[in-house]
């Protein structure tokens, strides 16, 4: 199985129609979806989101710029996503097609990089792999 993302981006015409919407009928459309996936076993996680701005770290000097954000086009907008785990990427593109949103909104699909995808025998890979292991909250046990 692989991992993949769906990058949900809006444009200024997903946006307009969102807004004839009633949003108890999007809750009622994204549950369901969620609930279909997480039933056939291939949603990993999700969320959307907040559409108050926030920062971009531009790294383009030294040190690294920090401005208001999102970037200014919509187009440019990550408006939410989701992470499934499939055998394939056109698996994840029919699961994708089946998300209950409207024109103007498009969802990107990119694989996510496992430790397997890097050297086994590096010290920072074989580090995330314990990191992965303990949910990334927990710091492992060594013996030092």
């Amino acid at each position: 199985m692989s991992k993949f993302m769906l990058i949900m981006r809006g444009t200024d015409a997903a946006k307009e129609a969102f807004e004839n919407v009633d949003f108890t009928e999007v809750l009622a459309a994204m549950g369901t979806y969620n609930e279909s996936m997480l039933k056939a076993g291939v949603m990993v996680g999700g969320e959307g989101l907040s559409p108050e701005a926030g920062l971009v770290v531009d790294f383009d000097q030294t040190p690294p710029v920090v401005t208001d954000g999102p970037y200014g086009e919509t187009k440019e907008l990550f408006n939410g996503f989701w992470i499934l785990d499939v055998p394939t990427i056109e698996e994840a593109a029919e699961w994708a097609k089946r998300a209950p949103l409207t024109p103007g909104n498009k969802l990107e699909i990119r694989r996510i990089q496992g430790v397997e995808d890097f050297p086994a025998d590096n010290e920072w890979v074989k580090k995330e792999q314990e990191w992965i292991e303990h949910g990334y909250r927990e710091q492992p046990q060594t013996d030092a």
